[in-house]
C-alpha cells in the first residue's frame, strides 16, 4: 500500500477538519440559534399571557363579589319556582296555587286540565288550562290576581266569550298558564330525607 506524502496528509487533514467544523454548526450550533430565535418571539407572547393572568388575579375580588350577588339573586328567584319535585306533583301544586288566588275574585272555575311539560331555557315549564266564568269585574279581577302571583307564572294564552248572546255580562275565559320547576328540584320526604325528581 503506496504512503501518502505530506501534502496529501496535510489535504486530506485540513478536509477532515471543515467536514467536522460544518458538521459540527449544522448539528449543534444551527439547533441552538433556532431555538434562541423561537424562544425571543415566544417572550412577547408568555408576556401578554402573563399580563392578563395578572390582570384576572387583580378581578378576583370584584368577581367573588360578583358571583355572590349572581348567586343570592338566583337563590331569591328559585324561591318563586314550583317545589315538585316531579311534573305531576308541581302541576298539582300550580292548581292549588291559581285556584287560592282566583278564591277572591268570586268566579266560578268551570274546567281544568294538566297539559304537557316541556323543556323552557334550562327549566320544564308546567302548564294547566283552566276554565273561568264570571262577570267583566270578576274576570279582570282574577287576572290581576294571577299577574301579581309571587311565584313565577307566564299566561301562555287567553281566550275570552260571552256565556250567551243574552248575556254578555256573564264572561267565558279559557287560559292557559305555566309555572316553572328545575330539572333537578328537591324537596323533603316525611322521613326528613332530602330526594330528587329523579328517585320518581
Amino acid at each position: 500500500m503506496p504512503t501518502l506524502s505530506a501534502r496529501e496528509r496535510v489535504v486530506i487533514g485540513g478536509g477532515t477538519a471543515i467536514a467536522l467544523i460544518i458538521g459540527g454548526y449544522l448539528v449543534v450550533v444551527e439547533p441552538l440559534i433556532a431555538r434562541a430565535r423561537a424562544a425571543d418571539a415566544a417572550v412577547p407572547v408568555r408576556e401578554a399571557m402573563l399580563e392578563r393572568r395578572r390582570l384576572l388575579v387583580g378581578q378576583r375580588p370584584r368577581l367573588i363579589g360578583e358571583l355572590a350577588a349572581v348567586n343570592a339573586r338566583l337563590d331569591k328567584e328559585s324561591a318563586r319556582l314550583l317545589r315538585g319535585p316531579t311534573p305531576p306533583l308541581a302541576a298539582s301544586e300550580l292548581q292549588k296555587i291559581v285556584k287560592d288566588l282566583l278564591a277572591g275574585s268570586s268566579v266560578e272555575v268551570r274546567t281544568e286540565r294538566v297539559l304537557p311539560v316541556s323543556e323552557q331555557d334550562g327549566l320544564r315549564e308546567v302548564p294547566i288550562e283552566m276554565t273561568i266564568v264570571g262577570s267583566i269585574r270578576e274576570t279582570v279581577t282574577a287576572l290581576a290576581r294571577l299577574e301579581r302571583a309571587e311565584r313565577l307564572l307566564a299566561l301562555r294564552d287567553l281566550k275570552i266569550r260571552v256565556v250567551a248572546i243574552g248575556q254578555p255580562r256573564e264572561l267565558l275565559t279559557t287560559f292557559t298558564l305555566s309555572g316553572y320547576l328545575l330539572p333537578g328540584a328537591t324537596t323533603t320526604k316525611a322521613d326528613g330525607k332530602p330526594t330528587s325528581s329523579e328517585e320518581h
